[in-house]
């Protein structure tokens, strides 16, 4: 977590509630040259949780687990974009692959779109991808929240 940036920290918050993907999020960000503070929930109930208690402090992305238990990610990404406070959240899905059924997860990922989802990423297994997906998202964000700064600097 460093801050080679101009920004202030990204505040990541994560919906995980499998310990090690956690722990290896959170090693991932401590070598990417963005400074972060991550925020880990885990479970939807939770999540839905922290959102409402924190809506005027909202993260400036979430990375959401599909398989979660109590709420899915299914279930927290509909209730994050029906909610006037919340539907603005940018959304990572974040989950493991359907390799099984390459038409049930292009149908799946088709309708976490419709949603409202911003993207949708396979948990890679090498740790070295894991960084490197999670820096080009934080690199989108960095540059999402830029445009929006400038635009609001120059209303």
């Amino acid at each position: 977590m460093n801050s080679n940036n101009q920004f202030s920290p990204l505040i990541i918050l994560l919906a995980e509630d499998d310990i090690d993907d956690r722990l290896f999020f959170s090693k991932a960000l401590e070598e990417i040259p963005i400074e972060t503070t991550l925020i880990a929930v885990h479970d939807g109930e939770q999540l839905m949780t922290y959102l409402s208690e924190n809506v005027e402090r909202l993260p400036n992305v979430l990375f959401l687990d599909l398989s979660m238990p109590r709420k899915t990610g299914f279930e927290c990404l509909s209730e994050i974009k029906e909610n006037e406070k919340l539907k603005d959240l940018i959304v990572i899905m974040f989950s493991t692959s359907y390799t099984k059924d390459t038409n049930y997860e292009q149908d799946m990922i088709n309708i976490l779109y419709e949603i409202g989802a911003h993207l949708y990423i396979r948990k890679p297994s090498d740790f070295n991808k894991l960084k490197k997906i999670i820096e080009d998202v934080l690199v989108m964000v960095i540059e999402k929240k830029f445009l929006k700064d400038k635009k609001e600097n120059s209303d």
